[in-house]
């Protein structure tokens, strides 16, 4: 079983860190001030403001900012400041012992995916694919906070994942299946294969979601994993949402799943809330879930922090 980090609390410190592009100075300092406004205290890293075109900074800062973070006791939460691209250059100078010595709540989406999973898979820690710094605005759903909360400020044990009213999980293939949860950006993921990071399906459950990607290229990444044997190794299959992907060649996202994920014939979930959506459910990388395409339920079976003793 993965290690829990400790419950976050109110007045927690959260580290903030920029892991893969940079961001605008103007949006990161108002995003924090609404942290500090929620009640947070808040440790900017040292590498938060670089910028080196694409990236903020060198792989090497970027890792060690990240490792500052997770050897700091203040700190409880780790938040990135955003995705982009660049994440996994930082995974090989990462201390996967020292970081398995000092769980953390660790959240993001998109390319910060591939951290979450390195994370659960070397260090044994479950993880958020949750919210980033830059939803810390007016315009993010209480359905979205609602969620990170539940997963990292409560023992609630079980906890159904459910989508906001108006918006159904959809189970496509029938199945009960029982495993930990991985997951996340499709093409963070590809990236990966090959390489002594690429994600780990075995008994698994596997949660996919990807953006601003044609229908074609998506074919194709999902052409990759599974000549790469990650569906053959999951045992069920969760499709969350592919944002702003346009359609290619008269093909829809829909009709990707249907001609390409439904005939895999593991047990199927569509339609879930997740990531670069609007609505992002909180999804705990590492934790024990039940997949229940017959009753139509995502339940996660255990507490996904700890007392912290």
């Amino acid at each position: 079983m993965a290690t829990k980090p400790p419950i976050l609390q109110p007045g927690d410190t959260v580290g903030i860190v920029t892991l893969g592009s940079p961001l605008d100075p103007t949006i990161i300092n108002d995003r924090i001030n609404t942290l500090r406004n929620m009640g947070f205290q808040v440790e900017i890293g040292q590498s938060v403001y670089a910028e080196d075109g694409f990236l903020a900074g060198t792989a090497e800062e970027r890792a060690a900012d990240l490792m500052r973070m997770f050897t700091d006791e203040s700190i409880k939460w780790i938040l990135p400041s955003r995705g982009g691209v660049g994440v996994a250059g930082i995974l090989p100078y990462l201390d996967y012992g020292v970081i398995q010595q000092n769980p953390k709540i660790v959240s993001g989406y998109s390319d910060i995916t591939v951290l979450l999973n390195v994370l659960y898979q070397q260090a044994d820690l479950i993880t958020f694919q949750s919210l980033m710094l830059i939803d810390f605005t007016m315009g993010t759903p209480a359905y979205n906070y609602d969620q990170f909360f539940s997963a990292t400020s409560t023992f609630t044990s079980p906890r159904q994942i459910q989508n906001p009213p108006g918006m159904p999980l959809v189970s496509r293939i029938p199945g009960n299946v029982t495993g930990p949860i991985v997951g996340g950006n499709l093409t963070s993921f590809v990236d990966t294969l090959g390489t002594p990071f690429e994600i780990d399906t075995s008994g698994k459950i596997l949660l996919l979601e990807d953006t601003h990607e044609p229908i074609n290229t998506v074919y194709r990444y999902m052409s990759h994993l599974d000549i790469a044997g990650k569906f053959q190794d999951c045992v069920g299959i969760i499709m969350g949402e592919c944002t702003n992907c346009p359609v290619a060649y008269g093909k829809t996202y829909e009709d990707l799943i249907a001609e390409f994920v439904v005939p895999l014939g593991k047990p199927l979930m569509t339609n879930v809330a997740t990531a670069h959506g609007l609505y992002k459910a909180a999804i705990p990388i590492g934790a024990r879930v039940n997949l229940n395409t017959i009753n139509n339920t995502l339940t996660v079976l255990e507490p996904t922090v700890s007392n912290g003793q």
